[in-house]
């Protein structure tokens, strides 16, 4: 009983096609392929600009600007 065989799986997917339908299945699973592809392709380009960032001076990563501003002690006021 701890254990389902082939047949209660068959009856689960039968009733699953029956009540989703095989278009709306097929779309789930067009659309889940395609966010895979597209994490994928983010992990790629993720390491590639990680890769290419390492190289280069701390400096132009901050766009060589400097801003100044002012620290007010909150206490004192």
């Amino acid at each position: 009983m701890g254990t389902w065989s082939i047949w209660h799986w068959l009856v689960v997917l039968l009733i699953v096609l029956l009540v989703f339908g095989t278009k709306k299945l097929r779309n789930i699973g067009a659309d889940l392929g395609g966010a895979v592809r597209g994490f994928k392709d983010g992990m790629k380009e993720s390491s590639a600009d990680k890769h290419s960032e390492s190289g280069s001076s701390p400096q132009s990563q901050l766009g060589g600007r400097t801003i100044e501003g002012e620290v007010k002690d909150k206490a004192k006021t």
